[in-house]
């Protein structure tokens, strides 16, 4: 499976309205930048995640459902700290699906927006909530900011 994401950064609230939330946990067991290994909890479910290296705004994606008591095992024993935590919107701008994530913990204070395309020259506009595209900088991925998080940035 193939994902196609681009992101943004977030520059006013003008988004929170009619949108759907949901309460994200996550942890790596692999931060390699040819791949990543990720376990999930995303309110009721809990999921395996592998994803390849970046080339562009492509990766290779696979994921699969897990049961949530051993997803829960693995991100308290084996997966890297501090883990990622964050609630996730989803809405629908000019009929393409964007996902916003607000970050908590020791991201707090950060706002992201992903749209997932079907290719890479896929036209699309941006919200008005939508600033800067950080798509290829490589302190959003979300393995990243378990390794370095937000917070700990210098302007």
């Amino acid at each position: 499976m193939i994902e196609i994401e681009r992101k943004f950064l977030v520059i006013n609230d003008s988004w929170r309205k009619n949108t759907t939330r949901k309460y994200y946990k996550q942890g790596y067991l692999s931060r390699h930048p040819e791949r990543t290994i990720r376990i999930r909890i995303a309110e009721e479910k809990a999921f395996l995640t592998i994803k390849g290296m970046t080339v562009g705004a492509t990766r290779a994606e696979f994921e699969y459902i897990i049961p949530i008591g051993e997803a829960q095992m693995m991100l308290d024993n084996l997966c890297e700290k501090p883990l990622i935590e964050k609630y996730r919107y989803t809405l629908v701008h000019q009929g393409f699906v964007w996902e916003v994530d607000e970050f908590l913990g020791e991201n707090e204070g950060l706002i992201i927006a992903e749209i997932e395309l079907p290719t890479e020259d896929t036209a699309f506009n941006l919200p008005a909530w939508a600033g800067e595209d950080v798509t290829h900088d490589a302190r959003y991925y979300n393995s990243n900011l378990s390794e370095n998080p937000y917070q700990q940035w210098k302007s």
